[in-house]
């Protein structure tokens, strides 16, 4: 049984601004394609998003499909939304701040009757995949999602069979060797919506932050071709440009950076006035605003979004939120980097100066909320930081130190 959706069309000009990002190479490797579930009571009388092929060569494990009858629509005040149950592709970066992006997507998504498989560049067997968010990819699986391992440039072989509506990739950052391929096999193969992950670090320095989309971009930054070459080849498109962000599985640290100082009673280095303005957003918050995208593909399409919160944060303010969090008081100095000799990208976790998005287009186009809420989300994160035995663990803080040094700030023993 399939519900048919009449949608009313949403006509606007999208202002499309072009942006990209650094390289990253794959190599090869034998794909392995995992799903969780067993035919039981499966009715193929089901839309064809829950029916698919897998080749041979594919090392399976089927316990269970979940097959669902797709319902029908609700309203939303932008357009009728749909509620078409859609096959999709996230391909999943293996390492940084954006891996626990396609994380979150895939379980938001199967928890709306969506099909999804989450292709991870490189091998399964990586110790990168011993590292939140991978060694926590049973909960995708148990819920009836996909697994699978592979170079990004043969995506055609590794998902061979396989057929999807959706592909969202978070991973590309250079345009000929990683995204191109991608771009290039989505489009012959009839995907018919493609996703990006971007950044908000392509935006140029502004003298009015914060951000909004149609800002001006670094013509430089990697990211600015994959967005463009994505605009050219498909008619349905949409960009999401994160910036920092927090929640269970991530491996970058940023809030662990000043739990390491306040569990330990060290002061705290923030470089300059420590009032600078930026954005961290909870990862849950980006999920939400892709699953609305793939629900709203015509309203969400040739838009570039913000992938971000709707409240800034100083720098100071992180300090105080974090140290709040871990019921700890903190103390926090402020140095000049050029002053005391030290490079503040490598010294301190965010950028030194105001860098902070606005969510403009996602409120006013999807009807997207945030629920990012920095003191309950770094009580969360407190506690896995205390589970994992990270305030115990023996650190050496030798750049703080020389910048302590510097400015006369006694460190206690």
């Amino acid at each position: 049984m399939a519900a048919t959706a009449s949608t009313s069309l949403l006509f606007s000009s999208a202002t499309f601004n072009t942006l990209l990002l650094p390289s990253s190479s794959s190599s090869h490797h034998h794909p392995r394609l995992s799903f969780s579930s067993t035919f039981d009571h499966c009715s193929f009388s089901v839309s064809t998003s829950s029916c698919f092929s897998v080749p041979s060569s594919y090392n399976l494990h089927v316990n269970k499909i979940n097959c669902r009858i797709p319902s029908f629509p609700s309203f939303s005040s932008v357009n009728e939304s749909t509620t078409e149950k859609k096959k999709v592709l996230i391909i999943n970066t293996n390492s940084g701040g954006h891996a626990v992006i396609g994380f979150y997507f895939a379980k938001e998504l199967l928890a709306s009757g969506h099909d999804v498989t989450v292709m991870t560049v490189g091998d399964e067997s990586s110790d990168k995949m011993k590292k939140p968010p991978f060694n926590r990819f049973s909960e995708i699986t148990s819920i009836g999602g996909g697994t699978i391992w592979g170079n990004p440039a043969d995506v055609g072989k590794v998902v061979e069979g396989l057929s999807f509506d959706v592909v969202l990739d978070n991973n590309g950052k250079d345009l000929d060797t990683v995204s191109r391929p991608v771009v290039d096999w989505a489009k012959s193969a009839g995907v018919k919506q493609f996703l990006y992950i971007s950044s908000a670090g392509i935006y140029k320095p502004s003298e009015e932050p914060p951000h909004v989309e149609g800002d001006a971009v670094k013509a430089d930054a990697s990211h600015v071709a994959v967005e463009k070459y994505i605009a050219e080849v498909f008619s349905s498109w949409a960009i999401f440009r994160p910036q920092y962000m927090i929640g269970s599985g991530n491996n970058k640290d940023c809030e662990e950076w000043f739990f390491d100082r306040i569990v330990r009673d060290r002061p705290v280095p923030i470089p300059g006035s420590g009032m600078q303005l930026t954005n961290i957003s909870h990862v849950r918050d980006l999920s939400s605003m892709l699953t609305l995208a793939v629900e709203e593909p015509i309203a969400s399409s040739g838009r570039i979004f913000n992938c971000v919160s709707d409240r800034a944060v100083t720098l100071d303010g992180m300090a105080k939120l974090c140290a709040q969090a871990a019921g700890r008081s903190v103390k926090i100095v402020h140095y000049d980097p050029k002053a005391v000799g030290v490079d503040a990208k490598k010294a301190f976790p965010f950028r030194n100066m105001h860098f902070y998005a606005e969510p403009r287009t996602a409120k006013e186009v999807l009807g997207w909320s945030s629920s990012t809420n920095l003191s309950n989300d770094l009580k969360e994160r407190f506690d896995e930081y205390v589970k994992i035995g990270r305030d115990k663990k023996t650190m050496k803080f030798e750049t703080d130190d020389k910048i302590l040094e510097a400015l006369q700030v006694a460190v206690p023993v």
